[in-house]
């Protein structure tokens, strides 16, 4: 008699926990569009011009050793992408990043590579790019300077500076084409 008690009471105890996982799950979809862009760290509610954020000068190298820097862009609007090629939501979110430097020629893309030497190398990053056939431009990060001055601490984590060179929006995380169209609307109207 006291087995049953324990298990009826361990079923009634499962049930209420399933069906408060059901009503959180359903109050919490609710509110989420899929769109992870974030707001830069000023508020709103200054007056246009004042919630502008330079967006920090860093180093990194192009495919043939050449320093490049952020600002070697100014005067085109920027989306800056970190990646690595053993980070899966990172060549999840790729092709889209190909899409969209495709139809949005004015745009310049900075696919950064976080190249450590140890678990990503150039070499693997190449190898990567090559296979899967994409033409935009790869940066490596072999001094870790980029991720450092942005404060990437995982990956994908993309930023979207205007042509002034202000960070507008950013996101850590993967994105849709359709959330990746949205902050290059915003950097480029």
């Amino acid at each position: 008699m006291k087995s049953k008690i324990k298990w009826i009471i361990l079923a009634a105890g499962l049930v209420i926990v399933i069906a408060a996982a059901a009503v959180l799950y359903s109050v919490l979809s609710k509110n989420y569009s899929g769109d992870n862009l974030m707001q830069n760290s000023q508020t709103q509610e200054q007056p246009a011009g004042e919630n502008e954020l330079a967006a920090p000068d860093f180093t990194v190298f192009d495919a043939d050793g050449n320093e490049v820097h952020l600002s070697d862009y100014k005067g085109k609007p920027v989306v800056l992408n970190f990646w690595a090629t053993w980070c899966y939501y990172c060549k999840v979110e790729m092709p889209d990043f190909h899409k969209a430097y495709e139809k949005y020629p004015d745009v310049q893309f900075l696919m950064v590579n976080a190249t450590d030497g140890v678990r990503e190398t150039m070499e693997s990053a190449k190898e990567y790019i090559a296979q899967e056939g994409f033409q935009f431009d790869v940066f490596y990060d072999t001094e870790l300077d980029a991720v450092n001055t942005y404060y990437v601490t995982g990956f994908p984590s993309t930023f979207f500076i205007d042509k002034d060179g202000n960070l507008v929006t950013y996101s850590s995380g993967m994105l849709d084409f359709e959330t990746l169209e949205k902050g290059i609307q915003m950097i480029t109207e």
